[in-house]
């Protein structure tokens, strides 16, 4: 099993990082992704932490929307960041990238502008896009629509209405799940991953963030990625080894090194 997204390279890892680790694989998880802030130097180096305590996890770089107001009129250089925080962490990915209206941390034309800057390069580099979006569902599919081109990537810690993954769907991204979908009143949720084609669906922690039931309210860690996949498995009425099977594969096919 794979966690297709966490933040092993935050400091609330540094104190237990290998026992992290060893929790993961004792719960079969091979792999994971994990996320940089691409304009924090101090994460970013970290990453070397990360990949000598589990070497086969992937990273994936970029800037996130909160952080996006110091790079009003400057787009290009969040772009910029984004590259070389990528290229020294070997990135297979650029992202978390994306909108958030919900706690509007930057200027929303800030916002768009970093964020499609981001997908530009992105496409440049042929690489996939790991996309944040929270109650900003019409800005999210208008920029990502004016890339233009093919994209591949995913909604990572999906929450949005069924129109936004048609939306997703449509333009060939994937769709991922995180804790909130164990959460009691997110039958809504698990009707939408019950809807996602088996070839596009993700699942994920989001760890330190969004533990799922029954460690709700603790540091997230990526051995519970399994709880979220036995969620999803018990939505859609499938085997969970089925489906475990079927997001490595997606996985590898989108997150390819």
């Amino acid at each position: 099993m794979i966690d297709s997204h966490c933040h092993l390279a935050d400091d609330k890892f540094a104190a237990d990082l290998p026992a992290v680790v060893a929790r993961a694989t004792t719960a079969g998880v091979t792999t994971a992704l994990c996320i940089l802030s691409a304009d924090e130097p101090d994460e970013v180096g970290r990453a070397a932490d990360v990949r000598a305590a589990w070497p086969a996890v992937q990273f994936a770089a970029a800037i996130h929307p909160h952080r996006a107001a110091a790079y009003a009129g400057r787009a290009a250089v969040a772009a910029g960041i984004t590259r070389a925080a990528a290229q020294t962490s070997a990135a297979v990915a650029i992202g978390e990238i994306g909108l958030d209206y919900h706690y509007d941390f930057a200027p929303r034309d800030v916002q768009r502008d970093v964020f499609a800057a981001q997908i530009a390069l992105a496409c440049e580099r042929d690489l996939p896009v790991i996309i944040h979006t929270r109650e900003a569902e019409d800005d999210t599919i208008a920029v990502l629509k004016e890339a233009g081109g093919p994209l591949r990537g995913v909604l990572h810690c999906f929450t949005g209405t069924p129109r936004l993954a048609d939306e997703a769907l449509a333009l060939g991204l994937h769709v991922s799940f995180a804790g909130i979908v164990t959460f009691p009143k997110a039958a809504n949720l698990r009707e939408v991953a019950r809807q996602i084609p088996a070839d596009r669906i993700l699942c994920e922690t989001d760890s330190p963030y969004l533990a799922p039931l029954p460690h709700r309210g603790k540091r997230n860690e990526p051995a519970w990625v399994v709880r979220v996949a036995e969620e999803l498995a018990t939505a859609r009425q499938e085997p969970l080894e089925a489906l475990a099977g079927r997001m490595d594969a997606n996985f590898s096919a989108l997150f390819r090194p």
